[in-house]
């Protein structure tokens, strides 16, 4: 039999605050209810699915077509890495390092010698607002912008035509040599950006710089076992290219989802994973719950052409790996939240309410389990007997 498994990240759709959500400073929040309340959009498709169930509307609608629940993130954290580690396996005992003061003098100096500039910012920002703020003198003096977040993340700023592309790209790559011990982040990122003073627009040439998974994750066990893994987006960059054969990078949610059809046309066998990341990144971030919504509605358009293209084997999984709630205006980060669930493949037998179920990482089990790959040692319950797919 060849099984297929169809993993769709929706990054930074959370269905809600964790309990801890206060210790983050993201009380009341819930990405998916504030959106659809704020917009009035409807996603006919998505809630046929059961994704409003997700947000324990149980009158929403009578008989879903895919088993729903939602999912707690059991690591400290609400950042992208985590999510995607605990979705695969891997659950974080301790919080990585954050800089809420900026990165250390001694850091930021070894930084400038090692990439013979000197550098300007060193603060939490928002993206788009430290380029307007500091881009015109980063294009007078050639120093590339240093920012952080209250994620564990390293992010340099430079536009392309001050600092080139491969340029940015090479000073990342020292970042990420740098910051080790201490100073270990999870993610340095690279943020080029083009235009004129105050309009400067960030381009779609992001390159994130991981640290390797610190233990094996399912995506180690599908490789050993010759499983295919298709990564489509960012996927790559998390985790390193580990138990990764093949990587189709994108800019835009619509290029991901035309992959996810060209993929489901070529690959017979394995794992096709897939981040969309508009939802986080352009409108989640910069806290625009109108153009949040209208992607919701891109994808929920493009589902029926999705389950169209399914075969008796495949299981499709949609879920996120945190919340970016865009009506949240106490800070512009991610949110602390439960991600929606839903699960659907036409071998399902019975489609039920799973719960909400104690880490993300029960999909990565769950993959394990539909590929009878029981011998791991990776986190998580799996789901495949609730819901009987064979």
């Amino acid at each position: 039999m060849s099984k297929r498994v169809i993993l769709i990240i929706l990054d930074g759709v959370g269905v809600g605050a964790m309990e801890d959500s206060y210790l983050y400073g993201d009380e009341n929040t819930n990405t998916l209810k504030n959106v659809l309340s704020e917009t009035g959009i409807k996603i006919p498709n998505l809630t046929s699915l059961g994704l409003l169930k997700t947000l324990n509307k149980q009158n929403e609608p009578v008989s879903p077509l895919a088993a729903y629940g939602n999912m707690k993130l059991k690591s400290p954290g609400k950042d992208t890495t985590i999510g995607h580690f605990e979705l695969m396996g891997l659950i974080r005992e301790k919080p990585a390092p954050t800089f809420p003061e900026g990165f250390p003098p001694e850091l930021i100096m070894e930084f400038e010698k090692r990439i013979g500039r000197k550098t300007i910012g060193n603060k939490p920002a928002s993206g788009t607002e430290i380029i307007n703020q500091l881009g015109k003198m980063h294009m007078e003096t050639g120093y590339p912008i240093v920012y952080t977040s209250a994620d564990s993340v390293f992010q340099v700023a430079a536009h392309e035509e001050t600092i080139s592309l491969n340029e940015l790209y090479r000073i990342c790559e020292i970042a990420r040599q740098l910051l080790r011990g201490d100073w270990e982040v999870e993610r340095v990122i690279a943020r080029p950006f083009i235009g004129e003073s105050p309009n400067f627009i960030r381009t779609p040439y992001r390159r994130d710089f991981n640290l390797p998974p610190p233990e094996k994750t399912a995506l180690d066990f599908l490789h050993q076992q010759n499983i295919p893994v298709w990564v489509i987006g960012k996927i790559g960059d998390i985790f390193s290219m580990r138990g990764i054969s093949r990587e189709v990078r994108t800019k835009y949610n619509k290029e991901g989802m035309k992959k996810i059809i060209l993929s489901l046309s070529r690959f017979e066998r394995g794992l096709i994973f897939t981040n969309l990341n508009d939802f986080d990144t352009l409108f989640g971030h910069r806290r625009n719950p109108r153009q949040f919504s209208e992607a919701l509605k891109e994808f929920d358009d493009f589902l029926p052409v999705l389950l169209g293209k399914l075969k008796k084997e495949d299981m499709l999984i949609l879920t996120a790996d945190h919340g970016c709630d865009p009506t949240y205006t106490r800070h512009t980060d991610h949110t602390r939240e439960k991600v929606p669930l839903l699960v659907y493949s036409l071998m399902m037998k019975k489609k039920i309410h799973l719960g909400e179920r104690e880490s993300l990482a029960d999909v990565g089990q769950t993959i394990l389990d539909y590929f009878q790959i029981p011998d791991n040692s990776i986190a998580g319950k799996s789901f495949l007997s609730d819901i009987r797919i064979r």
